[in-house]
This record gives structure tokens, C-alpha cells and sequence, in this order.
């Protein structure tokens, strides 16, 4: 028997920033000595924080996310764990797995049928495989190489430039050849996503009073693809600037997760998506899991040329999750959030 601290679902949080009402951290009993067939025990080492999360916290059935947290029960996320106990010949205590349902716990007993267990000797850090290798890496990849698909040459723009997806998301339209243009909350982010992170330039939203007039700037021959990561009134100022057969891969809106529906900014100039002959395609990387393993291979490859590099802002103790999730939506974050909860 060990003592385990977890976060649970303690109230539905409709809009704004959940807070300690919604999410509560409880301490539970939890049984490594008699463990199901098929199942392991886990000691959790980081656990992914992620925008996704807080679609899964309001009780609403609204299209944002079907795959709502319930009351009273601990919640889950991308993470990877320690075998401490194992009751499935495929793990053997010592094991570092990946799990990406893993609850938000210091220790939990899961499933082993969605673990991937990790290969200690190729050299890939841990941090990775949350980052770069991870979910907000294939998010990127989809974006940019599967849905975006631009040619060598095209301008491409990316909101939330400074976040993991954003990061990643410019890299790779970098190797495409492309012009990139990207988006963020402070003068630090856009000095970062350019010296850092190889944008051909950025600017500061915040700082902008026309969205429109800044994307006149910034694009005077047009936007071939967008990544759009906030909606709102950054997509409606986008689609007065799209070309001739753009494409707008959907990855996520976080300006408007925070709101109820009927508060959430309306796009006004939907019409530019016929005229233009646009294709905007929202997307959730479960749907694309069959592209995994080429996504996995094409970014190692990349990882090893030096050819993509991330940045993780680490908050250890299981007792930050609130502080991270709610730095996701404010202007302090930069790059992939995660929570350390054992060394």
C-alpha cells in the first residue's frame, strides 16, 4: 500500500480559469500488491500540461471537447511513469513507460494496453518525448506537414508563435522553406521565436490596436497557411488576408476556452473562405494516430541533424497543477509545460 496525492474534479468549471473550487488535491490509498492481469503500477515521474485540459473541465457538451473529466473523479493527462509493480510479462519494474491517460497522480495502477515503454540507450531525453517527440510535436507536424502543407517559398503565419505547438510548428515550416510570421503576447516572445527558434519575424498582439493593419505589415503579398492556435479575432483579421487556395489547419483556440459559447467571439468574414476557395480544417491528433510512427521517425531524424530544438518551462511538485494550467493562459508561458512529480 502506498499513499498517493491526486487531483480531482471536485465542480464543473463553465468559463474563466478553473481554480482550487473546481480541481482539488486529495490524498487516496493505493494498492501495488494486488494488481489486475494486464495492469501495472506506476510511480509518476512528469505529467504533461496541456490547453486541451481545460476543454475537459467545463460539464458542456459544446464541441470543444466530448471527453469531459467526471465529478469527484481524478483526472488524466499525457504522462510517463516508473514501474514499480507489474502483472504483465511485457514490464518489468524499472520500466520509464509513456502513458497518454495517465492519471494526475504521484502513483496510480493503469492499464498496460496504451504503454509505450522507452529505449534507455537512444539517447533521446525524457523531456522529449512531451515536447518535440510528443503530443504538442505531432500537433505541430500535422498542422504543418499533413494539413498546411506548404510549398518552399509560401508565407506562412502561426499564432501563439512562443507556445510547445508554435515553437515546433515554425521549425518545421522553416525546413519547408517557407516565410514564417509568427504571433505572441510579449516583446521577450518575439525577440525569442526569432533568435532562438529561426521566424523570419513575429509580432507582439498585444501591442497591435489593428489586427488587420499589423497582417497588412507583415504579409503584403497574402497568407498561404495559417496555424491557427487562439481564434477570435486573430482568425477573423487572418481570413482578410488569405490567398488563393490557402489553408487554415485548426490546432486549437485558446482565447475562447475560457468562455461559454454564446460569449466566445464570432468570425465574421466566413465568407472570404469561398471567394479565396480556403480550406479550413480543424483536427485532434487521436484521429491521425495512423501517421504516428511517420511523424516519430521523421522528427528524430530531425532531432539528431539539430534541425528542431524546444524549450520546457518545469514546475515541480504534483501540487502546481493549478498554477501551470492556468499559466497556459496568460502571457508568462513560453514553450511545453510540465509538472516534475518525482525525480
Amino acid at each position: 500500500m502506498l499513499e498517493s496525492r491526486e487531483w480531482y474534479l471536485a465542480a464543473y468549471a463553465a468559463e474563466g480559469i478553473p481554480t482550487s473550487d473546481h480541481l482539488k488535491l486529495r490524498t487516496v490509498v493505493v494498492d501495488i500488491d494486488s494488481i489486475p492481469d494486464g495492469h501495472v503500477a506506476l510511480e509518476t515521474l512528469f505529467i504533461s500540461v496541456d490547453p486541451y485540459m481545460r476543454t475537459r473541465l467545463t460539464g458542456l457538451q459544446d464541441g470543444i471537447s466530448l471527453h469531459q473529466f467526471q465529478l469527484n473523479q481524478v483526472i488524466n493527462g499525457f504522462g510517463a511513469g516508473r514501474v514499480i509493480r507489474s502483472n504483465d510479462s511485457n514490464y518489468k519494474e524499472g520500466d520509464v513507460v509513456l502513458s497518454p491517460f495517465s492519471p494526475v497522480a504521484e502513483y496510480c495502477v493503469i492499464p498496460s494496453g496504451f504503454l509505450r515503454k522507452l529505449d534507455p540507450t537512444n539517447g533521446i531525453p525524457l523531456l522529449d518525448y512531451f515536447n518535440t517527440l510528443g503530443p504538442p510535436g505531432f500537433a505541430a507536424w500535422l498542422g504543418i506537414e499533413v494539413l498546411g502543407d506548404p510549398k518552399p517559398g509560401s508565407n506562412v503565419f502561426i499564432s501563439a508563435a512562443s507556445g510547445a505547438v508554435g515553437l515546433c510548428a515554425g521549425q518545421l515550416a522553416k525546413i519547408r522553406g517557407c516565410r514564417v510570421i509568427g504571433s505572441t503576447g510579449t516583446d521577450e516572445k518575439v525577440k525569442l521565436i526569432k533568435e532562438k527558434f529561426g521566424y523570419d519575424d513575429g509580432f507582439n498582439y498585444n501591442k497591435e490596436t489593428d489586427l488587420d493593419a499589423a497582417l497588412s505589415k507583415y504579409f503584403p503579398n497574402g497568407i498561404d497557411v495559417y496555424l491557427d492556435n487562439v481564434g477570435g479575432k486573430m482568425l477573423e483579421a487572418v481570413l482578410n488576408h488569405v490567398n488563393l487556395h490557402a489553408r487554415i489547419p485548426l490546432c486549437g483556440m485558446i482565447s475562447q476556452y475560457n468562455k461559454v459559447w454564446t460569449e466566445r467571439e464570432g468570425v465574421r468574414n466566413l465568407l472570404n473562405l469561398v471567394g479565396k476557395e480556403v480550406k479550413m480544417e480543424g483536427f485532434i491528433i487521436s484521429s491521425y494516430l495512423d501517421r504516428f510512427e511517420d511523424f516519430a521517425k521523421q522528427m528524430e531524424s530531425y532531432l539528431k541533424d539539430g534541425k528542431i530544438k524546444s524549450k520546457n518551462k518545469i514546475n515541480f511538485g504534483i501540487e502546481r497543477l493549478l498554477d501551470s494550467l492556468a499559466s497556459l493562459f496568460s502571457s508568462s508561458n513560453i514553450g511545453k509545460v510540465v509538472i516534475q512529480v518525482k525525480a
